[in-house]
């Protein structure tokens, strides 16, 4: 079974186009080393929980969009593989210094595929 990985960040509605850029080029250096797929997508219908939500975990303010990211790969050990070599690929090293949204509330994870209908 595939591999993915997930993301989710509470990005300022100030810095949208900044965002948009850096997932471009990201999306862009993450297929030309092997992902299968890479999708942003910006939350429209994520209401604030009582307990839970996609908002309060990234403890996103209304200024704030929640971003929710995933890449999938062929399998964990590709992933490794191309992670290792996106976090030295240069054309990412500008974005990530000045990343358009707060990286301590990004919340991320890898997870393996068990149904994929």
């Amino acid at each position: 079974m595939s591999y993915v990985d997930g993301f989710i960040v509470a990005v300022p509605k100030d810095k949208i186009e900044a965002y948009k850029v850096l997932a471009h080029t990201a999306g862009e250096v993450w297929r030309e080393y092997g992902a299968l797929s890479y999708v942003e997508a910006f939350g429209d219908d994520v209401p604030y929980g009582e307990l839970t939500s996609f908002p309060r975990a990234v403890q996103a303010t209304e200024d704030e969009v929640v971003v929710f990211s995933w890449i999938t790969y062929e399998s964990r050990q590709s992933r490794d593989a191309i992670l290792e070599k996106v976090m030295a690929d240069p054309r990412l090293k500008d974005g990530m210094a000045n990343m358009p949204f707060d990286g301590k509330r990004m919340i991320y994870g890898g997870f393996n595929i068990f149904l994929e209908i």
